[in-house]
């Protein structure tokens, strides 16, 4: 057995412990050999490390099948600090990036019910066009790349739903008016993996769009990059996706989602 492996943790215990939870939490109930195997530890030191977490309450021990799992005492103090997760603190960082890799202006919002709220925005750094948006502004989904972003990872019913109580209105010559039409660009929404908006608000401004996951793999934001369309052309936005996703994916593990 490799009990004794070289490791940078100034508390090799605290490791190990977490080494044991972090097995449980990935692979669910397990037994004693299992583990030490797993880890390359020796049984009467797994077994020391699972009597540890048994006291402090955050493992139990199945009577019936003898083996290990972690307790509600985990969910419980992940969700505590889920909670308390500022969402504009972690995530300025990240939108940040994107507004330096772009030059464009970047946007963050929430859900409001049928519509999406403003709570963060950056100018863009170049050129003197500004669009309407703005912190604390209220806007219907189904005519942005953010809103359309969160509605493609909805369940059909509630998209029809956020639909039929929008007042549905022809922004511009290219805004979408037709339900069935909406629903084929969905799908293409999911199946790229981030959204458009294709100057359906705003007459030469196009924007790419991508929801964020919640640790219970729920979505109330999005960020999206916008700019003039002379800018924003279809190459560059197929070039600022690779950007954007790897940004949905980073920040969504840090709201506490993985897949």
């Amino acid at each position: 057995m490799a009990e004794e492996k070289g490791t940078k943790n100034p508390v090799q215990s605290a490791e190990r412990i977490f080494q044991v939870m972090e097995m449980l939490a990935d692979n669910g109930e397990m037994g004693l050999m299992e583990l030490s195997a797993a880890l390359g530890l020796h049984k009467s030191t797994v077994h020391r490390l699972l009597m540890s977490l048994i006291y402090m309450g955050y493992a139990k021990q199945d009577e019936g099948t003898q083996k290990y799992m972690l307790s509600y005492k985990v969910v419980n103090m992940a969700g505590k600090i889920l909670d308390r997760m500022d969402i504009l603190q972690i995530a300025k960082p990240y939108m940040e990036r994107l507004s330096d890799l772009s030059g464009e202006a970047v946007h963050l919002v929430q859900r409001e019910g049928n519509n999406i709220l403003y709570i963060y925005k950056i100018e863009a750094k170049v050129g003197t066009i500004r669009m309407v948006s703005h912190v604390g502004m209220v806007h219907p989904m189904y005519c942005s790349g953010v809103g359309k972003a969160i509605m493609a990872t909805l369940p059909e019913e509630e998209v029809k739903q956020i639909w039929n109580e929008s007042i549905i209105e022809k922004k511009t010559e290219k805004t979408i008016t037709d339900y069935t039409q909406m629903q084929d660009v969905l799908e293409e929404v999911k199946k790229n993996g981030y959204a458009l908006d294709d100057e359906e608000n705003e007459k030469g401004v196009r924007c790419i769009a991508a929801c964020l996951y919640g640790h219970q793999k729920e979505v109330k934001y999005a960020f999206s990059i916008s700019g003039p369309t002379s800018r924003m052309t279809r190459e560059r936005v197929k070039e600022l996706a690779v950007d954007v996703r790897k940004v949905q994916e980073e920040l969504s593990r840090e709201l506490g989602y993985y897949r």
